[in-house]
Protein backbone atom coordinates (compact mmCIF):
# COMPACT_ATOMS: atom_id res chain seq x y z
CA UNK A 1 0.00 0.00 0.00
CA UNK A 2 1.27 3.74 -0.08
CA UNK A 3 1.80 6.23 2.80
CA UNK A 4 -0.64 8.21 4.79
CA UNK A 5 -2.92 7.69 7.43
CA UNK A 6 -4.34 5.08 8.46
CA UNK A 7 -8.15 5.52 7.76
CA UNK A 8 -10.89 2.82 9.21
CA UNK A 9 -13.63 2.37 5.78
CA UNK A 10 -17.02 2.54 5.88
CA UNK A 11 -17.13 -1.42 5.52
CA UNK A 12 -15.11 -1.97 8.27
CA UNK A 13 -17.18 -0.02 10.88
CA UNK A 14 -20.52 -0.55 9.28
CA UNK A 15 -18.85 -4.27 10.62
CA UNK A 16 -17.90 -3.69 13.86
CA UNK A 17 -21.64 -1.62 14.58
CA UNK A 18 -23.62 -4.57 13.89
CA UNK A 19 -21.74 -6.83 15.87
CA UNK A 20 -21.50 -5.12 19.01
CA UNK A 21 -24.04 -2.23 20.33
CA UNK A 22 -21.38 -0.61 22.92
CA UNK A 23 -18.30 -0.44 20.13
CA UNK A 24 -20.90 1.31 18.18
CA UNK A 25 -21.58 3.53 20.58
CA UNK A 26 -18.10 4.52 20.54
CA UNK A 27 -17.76 4.50 16.82
CA UNK A 28 -20.28 7.01 16.85
CA UNK A 29 -19.13 9.61 19.36
CA UNK A 30 -15.86 9.70 17.99
CA UNK A 31 -16.49 9.58 14.47
CA UNK A 32 -13.41 9.33 11.91
CA UNK A 33 -10.27 7.90 13.60
CA UNK A 34 -7.03 8.40 11.36
CA UNK A 35 -3.87 7.23 12.17
CA UNK A 36 -0.36 8.30 10.47
CA UNK A 37 1.34 4.67 9.00
CA UNK A 38 4.41 4.22 8.30
CA UNK A 39 4.95 1.77 5.08
CA UNK A 40 8.46 1.43 5.48
CA UNK A 41 9.02 -1.68 7.32
CA UNK A 42 12.45 -1.18 8.28
CA UNK A 43 12.24 2.16 9.16
CA UNK A 44 9.32 1.25 11.09
CA UNK A 45 11.38 -1.24 12.71
CA UNK A 46 13.71 1.07 13.68
CA UNK A 47 11.29 3.34 15.42
CA UNK A 48 9.63 0.64 17.17
CA UNK A 49 13.01 -0.34 18.66
CA UNK A 50 13.87 3.59 19.25
CA UNK A 51 10.57 4.69 20.91
CA UNK A 52 10.50 1.59 23.67
CA UNK A 53 10.42 2.28 27.64
CA UNK A 54 11.23 6.73 26.55
CA UNK A 55 8.40 9.08 26.27
CA UNK A 56 6.34 10.31 23.09
CA UNK A 57 8.54 13.65 23.58
CA UNK A 58 12.02 11.99 23.69
CA UNK A 59 11.12 9.36 21.30
CA UNK A 60 10.60 12.55 18.59
CA UNK A 61 13.34 14.46 19.53
CA UNK A 62 15.32 11.12 18.88
CA UNK A 63 13.77 10.62 15.79
CA UNK A 64 14.12 13.83 14.64
CA UNK A 65 17.46 13.59 15.28
CA UNK A 66 18.23 10.76 13.50
CA UNK A 67 16.82 11.63 10.51
CA UNK A 68 18.47 14.56 10.30
CA UNK A 69 21.73 13.06 10.70
CA UNK A 70 21.42 10.22 8.90
CA UNK A 71 19.31 11.60 5.91
CA UNK A 72 16.31 8.78 5.59
CA UNK A 73 16.75 5.24 6.89
CA UNK A 74 17.76 2.50 5.13
CA UNK A 75 19.32 -1.36 6.47
CA UNK A 76 22.67 -0.04 4.08
CA UNK A 77 23.19 3.49 6.14
CA UNK A 78 22.21 1.97 9.29
CA UNK A 79 24.47 -0.75 8.70
CA UNK A 80 27.21 1.59 7.62
CA UNK A 81 27.17 3.62 11.00
CA UNK A 82 29.36 2.92 14.00
CA UNK A 83 27.01 2.11 16.77
CA UNK A 84 28.55 5.01 18.54
CA UNK A 85 26.90 7.15 16.13
CA UNK A 86 23.32 5.81 16.60
CA UNK A 87 24.38 6.39 20.15
CA UNK A 88 24.81 9.67 20.17
CA UNK A 89 20.83 10.38 18.73
CA UNK A 90 20.24 9.60 22.20
CA UNK A 91 19.55 6.13 22.26
CA UNK A 92 20.70 3.43 24.96
CA UNK A 93 23.98 1.13 23.90
CA UNK A 94 21.62 -1.70 23.43
CA UNK A 95 18.57 -0.44 21.60
CA UNK A 96 21.39 1.04 18.85
CA UNK A 97 22.89 -3.07 19.43
CA UNK A 98 19.27 -4.04 18.58
CA UNK A 99 19.01 -1.62 15.31
CA UNK A 100 22.15 -2.59 14.47
CA UNK A 101 21.75 -6.52 14.08
CA UNK A 102 18.65 -5.93 12.70
CA UNK A 103 20.37 -3.61 9.75
CA UNK A 104 23.48 -6.25 9.43
CA UNK A 105 20.91 -9.16 9.28
CA UNK A 106 18.63 -7.77 6.18
CA UNK A 107 21.76 -6.35 4.26
CA UNK A 108 23.38 -10.01 4.39
CA UNK A 109 20.24 -11.54 3.53
CA UNK A 110 19.87 -13.43 6.37
CA UNK A 111 16.75 -11.73 7.05
CA UNK A 112 14.24 -10.92 4.12
CA UNK A 113 12.13 -8.28 5.54
CA UNK A 114 10.58 -7.86 2.14
CA UNK A 115 8.94 -11.47 2.86
CA UNK A 116 6.78 -10.60 5.55
CA UNK A 117 4.36 -9.38 3.37
CA UNK A 118 3.37 -12.44 1.92
CA UNK A 119 3.04 -14.26 5.51
CA UNK A 120 -0.13 -14.92 7.48
CA UNK A 121 -0.17 -12.90 11.26
CA UNK A 122 1.01 -15.61 12.87
CA UNK A 123 4.23 -15.94 10.78
CA UNK A 124 4.49 -12.37 11.17
CA UNK A 125 4.89 -12.56 14.52
CA UNK A 126 7.44 -15.41 14.80
CA UNK A 127 9.61 -14.35 12.34
CA UNK A 128 9.96 -10.40 13.79
CA UNK A 129 10.43 -11.89 17.08
CA UNK A 130 13.23 -13.63 16.36
CA UNK A 131 15.64 -10.31 16.02
CA UNK A 132 16.54 -9.02 19.03
CA UNK A 133 14.66 -6.11 20.59
CA UNK A 134 11.42 -6.67 19.26
CA UNK A 135 8.53 -8.75 21.04
CA UNK A 136 4.99 -9.30 20.60
CA UNK A 137 3.53 -6.13 21.11
CA UNK A 138 6.55 -4.53 19.21
CA UNK A 139 5.40 -7.16 15.73
CA UNK A 140 1.51 -6.22 16.61
CA UNK A 141 2.08 -2.52 16.57
CA UNK A 142 4.56 -3.11 12.81
CA UNK A 143 1.97 -5.02 11.58
CA UNK A 144 -0.97 -2.59 12.36
CA UNK A 145 0.76 0.67 11.60
CA UNK A 146 3.01 -0.14 8.99
CA UNK A 147 2.01 -3.23 7.30
CA UNK A 148 -2.02 -2.21 7.49
CA UNK A 149 -2.91 -5.93 8.51
CA UNK A 150 -6.98 -5.74 9.46
CA UNK A 151 -7.07 -8.08 12.54
CA UNK A 152 -4.86 -7.14 14.92
CA UNK A 153 -5.87 -6.82 18.74
CA UNK A 154 -2.97 -7.03 21.26
CA UNK A 155 -3.70 -8.96 24.40
CA UNK A 156 -0.35 -7.48 25.73
CA UNK A 157 -1.14 -3.67 25.09
CA UNK A 158 -2.18 -2.12 28.54
CA UNK A 159 -3.95 0.67 26.72
CA UNK A 160 -6.35 -1.89 25.17
CA UNK A 161 -6.62 -3.94 27.86
CA UNK A 162 -7.64 -0.59 29.47
CA UNK A 163 -10.26 0.29 26.87
CA UNK A 164 -12.33 -2.89 27.12
CA UNK A 165 -12.42 -2.62 30.86
CA UNK A 166 -14.13 1.13 30.37
CA UNK A 167 -16.24 0.17 27.37
CA UNK A 168 -17.64 -2.98 28.48
CA UNK A 169 -17.57 -2.45 32.62
CA UNK A 170 -15.06 -5.19 33.59
CA UNK A 171 -12.68 -5.08 36.42
CA UNK A 172 -9.92 -7.50 34.55
CA UNK A 173 -9.50 -8.38 31.23
CA UNK A 174 -8.83 -12.02 31.68
CA UNK A 175 -7.04 -13.98 27.80
CA UNK A 176 -10.28 -15.92 27.69
CA UNK A 177 -12.29 -12.63 27.68
CA UNK A 178 -10.35 -10.99 25.67
CA UNK A 179 -10.02 -13.72 23.20
CA UNK A 180 -14.17 -13.43 23.13
CA UNK A 181 -13.78 -9.85 22.43
CA UNK A 182 -11.07 -11.06 19.29
CA UNK A 183 -13.61 -13.57 18.10
CA UNK A 184 -16.03 -10.73 18.01
CA UNK A 185 -14.05 -7.98 16.28
CA UNK A 186 -12.61 -10.25 14.04
CA UNK A 187 -11.73 -9.92 10.64
CA UNK A 188 -11.70 -6.33 11.62
CA UNK A 189 -9.88 -6.06 15.00
CA UNK A 190 -7.22 -3.43 13.97
CA UNK A 191 -10.44 -1.10 13.40
CA UNK A 192 -11.43 -2.13 16.72
CA UNK A 193 -8.27 -1.35 18.29
CA UNK A 194 -8.27 2.28 17.32
CA UNK A 195 -11.32 3.04 18.97
CA UNK A 196 -10.52 0.95 21.76
CA UNK A 197 -7.60 3.13 22.34
CA UNK A 198 -9.14 6.37 21.31
CA UNK A 199 -11.69 5.40 24.56
CA UNK A 200 -8.53 4.44 26.87
CA UNK A 201 -7.22 8.31 27.01
CA UNK A 202 -9.97 9.29 29.37
CA UNK A 203 -10.68 11.91 27.10
CA UNK A 204 -14.54 10.99 27.04
CA UNK A 205 -17.24 11.32 29.72
CA UNK A 206 -19.16 8.33 30.82
CA UNK A 207 -16.49 5.77 30.63
CA UNK A 208 -14.27 4.76 33.67
CA UNK A 209 -11.84 2.29 34.65
CA UNK A 210 -13.18 -0.33 36.93
CA UNK A 211 -9.64 -2.16 37.55
CA UNK A 212 -8.78 -2.53 40.90
CA UNK A 213 -6.97 0.66 42.94
CA UNK A 214 -4.34 -2.02 43.39
CA UNK A 215 -3.69 -1.80 40.00
CA UNK A 216 -4.04 -5.59 39.82
CA UNK A 217 -6.18 -6.43 36.46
Amino acid sequence: MDGGDFICGEKELEFLKERDARLKEVISRVGVIKRRAMPDLFEALVRSIAAQQISSKAHETLWNRMLNGIGGISAEKIDALEIEKLQSFGMSFKKAGYIKNAAAKIVSGEFDISALRNMDDEKIVETLTSLDGIGVWSAEMLMIFSMRRPNVLSFGDFAIQRGLRMIYRHRRITRALFEKYRRRFSPYCSAASLYIWEISSGKYEGYRDLAPKSGKK
